[in-house]
């Protein structure tokens, strides 16, 4: 009788312990099968584009780091940031901006930055528009429809729009095209008449653009000769790989380790340029970033303020 009565006593913190553990077995821990390591990207250029490249990517660090993996690749940037707070998101290649609020929001960390062609660790946005469109300065913009690319782009709407106020300048209307090469597509097709974008010199050696009209080249072969680019932003350092606070550090080490190695490979290397235009990567920290949060202060400018407008 004893004996029931205890069995008895127990049986509830014997029922919690089986519904734990059932739980946990078909979860799984963070890099099984069952709960795979979710990489998330940018919506920058084409999601497809970055899907399919993704793929090698994905295949070399399952087998570098013996985790599991899946990408996504959200409708906009904000969604990226906010993967992080739900945990969606546990690694991203993700843009300054969002970075800063991913940060600042869910403490996510900044482990590598990316590398473009000639060697540049820093980026810029340009100001563009049709050679015939009687644009030729940054101050002819004033009262002239705009094209941006996304409110926490930081190339395509943060310093281009802090630019333009400081200088007293006002488009006649706006639009955001939610992707770069979206925007050098309606400046092109005349549905505006400037718009703001990344930029990235031309290379070093053949002479090509590698700016984002270079995204839009198979459709437009004369991009080049039609669209000029009239003015440039500051510089800032280059996108961030993004990694989520409470991760556990091995395991991030393992995958920058991972990370590193793939773009080291001529495989991996023109995978990543086919994803981001990257050519390399580097180990950064948070503080690298701190340029781009200085000069949201001194012209007082806040996430909540950007995202909304």
């Amino acid at each position: 009788m004893k004996f029931l009565k205890f069995i008895l006593y127990l049986l509830p913190i014997i029922i919690f312990i089986i519904v734990f553990s059932a739980r946990e077995l078909n979860e799984g821990a963070l890099g099984t099968i069952s709960n795979p390591i979710k990489i998330y990207f940018t919506p920058s250029v084409d999601a497809k584009r970055i899907s399919t490249n993704a793929k090698e990517l994905v295949d070399f660090l399952e087998k570098e780091t013996g985790y599991f993996y899946t990408t996504a690749v959200p409708a906009s940037f904000i969604a990226v940031v906010e993967a992080f707070g739900t945990k969606k998101a546990d690694i991203a290649g993700i843009n300054t901006f969002s970075y800063l609020m991913a940060n600042e929001k869910y403490g996510a960390e900044a482990r590598l930055r990316v590398v473009r062609d000639g060697d540049e660790t820093t980026y810029k946005g340009c100001f563009i528009t049709r050679v015939d469109s009687g644009i030729d300065s940054i101050a002819d913009i004033d009262n002239r429809s705009m094209a941006y690319v996304d409110p926490s782009s930081t190339s395509g709407y943060i310093l281009p729009k802090a630019m333009l106020d400081k200088r007293g300048i006002k488009p006649s209307e706006t639009v955001f095209a939610m992707r770069h090469d979206n925007v050098v597509t309606m400046v092109y097709q005349k549905q505006v008449q400037a718009g703001a974008t990344y930029y990235a010199p031309p290379h070093p050696e053949t002479g090509e653009i590698l700016d984002a009209r270079m995204r839009v080249l198979k459709q437009f072969p004369d991009v080049a000769e039609k669209i000029k680019i009239i003015g440039f932003t500051e510089d800032i350092p280059n996108d961030p790989f993004v990694f989520r606070k409470d991760m556990d550090e091995e395991m991030k080490t393992k995958i920058i380790d991972g990370l590193l190695k793939f773009v080291s490979t001529e495989k991996g290397k023109q995978a990543m340029y086919e994803i981001y235009d990257i050519i390399g990567l580097i180990p950064t920290e948070d503080s690298d970033y701190d340029i781009l949060r200085n000069m949201l202060k001194e012209q007082n400018i806040s996430f909540e303020k950007l995202v909304k407008e």
